[in-house]
């Protein structure tokens, strides 16, 4: 009775671990030792992929361009015990890009992945604090800017291939956020987008934010130049 204690007092740490394995418990994040660089990241879809990249492993740099954004944005991801700092940064000042940079750098001597929509700023300036004035106008300011982000990411992947840079793009459909509120607080325009959609509701920003993890992992490693659609099935105009 003894030995039969002892083997099983032996054996109890092994088990523990295969128990673990089998729930993932064991399983390193597959950003692990990443560090994750993520502009417009203090609310909407930008915070789901911040929060997302964090909980699969990655050290996160969010940003925005007020101070008590990033803030409480840094408190509320450091508060589910992710590893999360912030910076001020308005990517249209080169002086915050390099700043944020650096701030990636210094955290863990190097930038892994950077996941970025800075690219899209200068084509239509400071087009977020007019959103009401943008709706009215049809979204074609907006609308241009982001068809132009498909090009991009097409010469990008091409130009960086042979510096081992992946580059691809997310393009979300209706998504729950504050910026989109003008179109989903009115309930009969809501129904109606809705209607367009094969997955008839309005989509949430942690249902973009898985994509953009597995791009930057290694089980993306043989996807660059490409476009993802998050859409609910919403019809192209492309």
């Amino acid at each position: 009775m003894q030995q039969a204690r002892l083997l099983l007092n032996c054996c109890a740490p092994a088990w523990e671990s295969v128990r673990k394995a089998s729930s993932g418990m064991a399983r390193q994040g597959p950003l692990a030792n990443k560090v994750a660089l993520v502009t417009a990241s203090t609310d909407g879809i930008g915070f789901a992929i911040a929060r997302r990249l964090a909980r699969d492993g990655a050290h996160v740099v969010v940003s925005s361009r007020k101070q008590q954004n990033v803030d409480r944005a840094v408190a509320a991801l450091q508060g589910e015990g992710l590893s999360v700092v912030g910076t001020v940064c308005h990517v249209g000042k080169a002086e915050d890009r390099e700043r944020l940079v650096a701030t990636a750098v210094n955290l863990h001597g190097g930038i892994d992945i950077l996941v970025s929509n800075a690219a899209v700023n200068p084509f239509f300036g400071n087009i977020m604090d007019a959103t009401e004035e943008m709706w009215d106008k049809g979204l074609g300011p907006y609308n241009v800017s982001k068809t132009a982000l498909l090009g991009l990411t097409k010469n990008l992947a091409k130009e960086l291939v042979q510096r081992n840079i992946r580059v691809n793009c997310l393009a979300p459909g209706l998504i729950k956020t504050s910026f989109s509120h003008v179109l989903w607080m009115d309930k009969e325009r809501e129904e109606s987008i809705k209607e367009t959609m094969q997955i008839t509701r309005i989509g949430k920003p942690d249902e973009c934010a898985g994509i953009v993890s597995f791009l930057c992992s290694e089980d993306a490693s043989y996807i660059t130049g490409e476009t993802v659609v998050v859409g609910g099935g919403t019809p192209s105009r492309l």
